[in-house]
């Protein structure tokens, strides 16, 4: 199994932070699907202040060309991405367009 650490940052804005939370709390059923479909067996997200950390542990199925070639093909995850930039933003190093950056291991114990 593999694991994949992403960062992005939210609006620092404490209600859009609150609702995006609650969005979390009761994830749609279809990216439950699109998330378990592409070969994620487990995804956690941390948050502090308005950055946030991805977890995700990986079956050798997955790849991320294939995961968003899926999820722009599904108008129901495409729904909930556009909805989420209501309450994210990219990080100061992203490229337009990114959300998500994948983060560099620099330790392991």
């Amino acid at each position: 199994m593999k694991r994949y650490c992403l960062a992005l940052d939210l609006v620092d804005n404490p209600v859009l932070i609150a609702e995006y939370e609650a969005y979390h709390k009761a994830i749609w059923p279809e990216i439950t699907e699109s998330i378990k479909g592409s070969g994620i067996e487990a995804m956690e997200i941390y948050r502090t202040g308005n950055r946030l950390f991805m977890i995700m542990e990986v079956n050798e199925e997955f790849s991320f060309e294939a995961k968003g070639a899926a999820d722009a093909a599904n108008p129901k995850v495409q729904e909930w991405e556009n909805l989420m930039w209501k309450y994210q933003q990219a990080l100061p190093n992203a490229k337009p367009g990114e959300k998500w950056l994948l983060t560099d291991k620099i330790f392991s114990l």
